[in-house]
């Protein structure tokens, strides 16, 4: 796994990147955002063209030096098109909230009104919340959640009707269900509002066809190109053929935002591996992949609400699904997140719509299957790995935790740390957990 001339040049580094192939090897990465891309994705981001300035855009550079370059860049933006089937595509973006943030910056002033999904409810930082640049330079109005875990359409119009936002999110980092991009996107017409949608979850479950696409119905979309599109982390930024009709400009200004408003020269290597995953996004067995990550999602449901998990929603219709923790007390996403880790599964804590806490110790678990799925593990793995999760968050959930005194849970958070290490059924499970993954190796 490692590049020998790195272990010559540099042990220290080289030593700490096979340490960290060996813990993803032996365990499970399940926090939805992450997957494993290929190697020829890593061969690409690992090259040469991560030396050259490249300011502008393909034929507009100004550097010298960037004809190959240009094609490379422009080859990446093709591949995106024919992928989702849009009109113009800018794959600059250094990740997803820059990108984000170049979408305000090209239809928006400061000040004006923007709706998005409220972040315990499952939406984005940059998709108005109040710390985050999206909330503290534009007005912004969130929208929730019902009390089945499904976006309530009718609270959204009435918030839209009385904001009258000029820009309007659909996208979230924690909503398991698939979003009604028709629906939202006749709200925003109703108010004159730019329909957005942030795909960055659901990239590659929507280019393989196991999620609906925005396309026929957002102005712009925006996604990450790691997570389920299992490309390196980048970012894409696309203006459909109703995003033209609204405003023939907006390719123009969003690329403008990009560049020069908000970044410098593009990071070239970042451009080639997107231009590869795009490629394998592009062929046959992709389209196999997407709907087996699905499958496994609700597969794993089955599996954890049979073992006495309760899920937000129910269920999931996408990639990940989220726990909620609340029948084990308030507060306890970090003590399933720290007792999940000790059985060799990474999850990540995650406030729950309604949280009775707090951000910083949340009642909810965010978990998913898109590297599990890269994997080769299937339904099958899915009910086991429902069982193990199952097992461990009752033992870790089980530790008394006093969240409203801040002394005292300092002090409950540093005994449950000392105790769940000493956890002899969460070792047996890590060992059932790297028996698994001998047979499932990562690309």
């Amino acid at each position: 796994m490692i590049n020998k001339k790195l272990e010559n040049t540099d042990p220290t580094i080289a030593e700490l990147i096979e340490k960290e192939g060996n813990r993803q090897q032996n365990g499970l990465e399940m926090i939805p955002s992450e997957n494993h891309s290929s190697p020829a994705v890593r061969q690409a981001l690992g090259s040469i063209l991560t030396d050259k300035y490249s300011e502008g855009y393909p034929k507009k550079r100004y550097y010298g030096g960037n004809q190959f370059i240009d094609e490379v860049e422009l080859t990446a933006i093709a591949r995106a098109k024919e992928l989702f089937g849009v009109e113009h595509v800018n794959v600059q973006p250094y990740s997803g909230s820059p990108a984000n943030q170049a979408v305000y910056f090209a239809v928006l002033e400061p000040g004006d009104t923007v709706m998005g999904q409220h972040l315990f409810a499952g939406g984005h930082l940059t998709h108005g919340w109040g710390v985050n640049f999206s909330g503290r330079f534009y007005k912004s109005a969130q929208y929730q959640v019902g009390q089945d875990g499904y976006l309530n359409l009718d609270e959204i119009r009435q918030l839209a009707l009385e904001h009258k936002p000029k820009l309007i999110w659909c996208g979230a980092t924690a909503y398991p269900r698939e979003f009604p991009f028709a629906e939202m996107s006749k709200i925003a017409d109703e108010v004159g509002a730019y329909f957005a949608t942030d795909i960055a979850h659901i990239a590659g479950l929507v280019a393989g066809g196991a999620h609906a696409s925005p396309v026929p119905y957002a102005h712009i979309i925006t996604t990450t190109t790691h997570k389920t599109l299992r490309g390196p982390r980048g970012a894409m930024i696309m203006v459909t053929k109703k995003g033209l009709e609204k405003d023939p400009e907006l390719p123009e200004k969003i690329d403008k935002a990009v560049f020069p408003g908000l970044q410098g020269g593009p990071h070239n290597h970042q451009t080639a591996a997107i231009a590869v995953a795009l490629g394998e996004a592009l062929k046959p067995e992709f389209k196999t992949y997407a709907a087996q990550i699905v499958k496994n999602a609700k597969a794993l449901a089955e599996s954890l609400t049979k073992n006495g998990i309760k899920l937000i929603s129910n269920g999931t219709d996408n990639h990940l699904l989220l726990i909620d923790l609340t029948p084990f007390g308030k507060g306890k996403g970090l003590f399933g997140q720290e007792g999940l880790e000790k059985a060799g599964i990474t999850v990540n804590k995650n406030t729950i719509p309604n949280d009775p806490a707090s951000a910083f110790y949340p009642s909810g678990i965010r978990l998913g299957t898109p590297a599990l799925t890269t994997r080769g593990m299937k339904e099958k793995e899915m009910e086991k790995i429902g069982e193990i999760i199952a097992q461990a968050l009752k033992i870790a959930c089980a530790f008394d935790f006093t969240i409203d005194d801040k002394e005292k849970r300092k002090k409950d958070i540093k005994e449950f740390k000392k105790l769940i290490g000493q956890e002899t059924k969460l070792n047996e499970l890590k060992q059932t957990i790297e028996d698994l993954c001998k047979d499932f190796p990562l690309p």
